[in-house]
């Protein structure tokens, strides 16, 4: 890359590394692979949050994650994940209908124990 090309590239970087070539140049390149590693790990780290609001969705319908997924699969529902957590977020009666259909689908989802509601107990003073 030609100096000018660099220069542009380092505009707002700290110290000498903003204007004096050689080290604008070192930073210039460690940003560009820094930059090339992480539009991957992007991918990697929004995938792992789907999940996780997926998970904490079918939690409080006492259905874990993979059993949820398996029951989706079974009945061929082809929703992807992102797609998944965003109607967990904001759908939840939709969502409460999916997570059903899962369950029906796969008898792994049948043997669990809903938790105890609590019931708030009036004091009188």
């Amino acid at each position: 890359m030609n100096k000018k090309k660099v220069l542009e590239l380092a505009k707002g970087f700290r110290g000498r590394a903003k204007n004096c070539i050689r080290i604008a140049r070192e930073r210039v390149e460690k940003a560009l692979q820094y930059s090339y590693r992480d539009r991957r790990n992007k991918k990697r780290d929004m995938r792992s949050l789907w999940i996780q609001r997926i998970n904490a969705g079918t939690r409080l319908h006492s259905v874990n994650y993979g059993n949820f997924m398996h029951g989706l699969m079974k009945e061929n529902i082809q929703l992807n994940r992102k797609v998944l957590s965003e109607i967990s977020m904001h759908e939840p009666l939709s969502f409460k209908a999916l997570v059903d259909i899962s369950r029906d689908a796969f008898p792994g989802n049948k043997n669990v124990v809903q938790a105890p509601k609590k019931v708030a107990v009036p004091v009188s003073v």
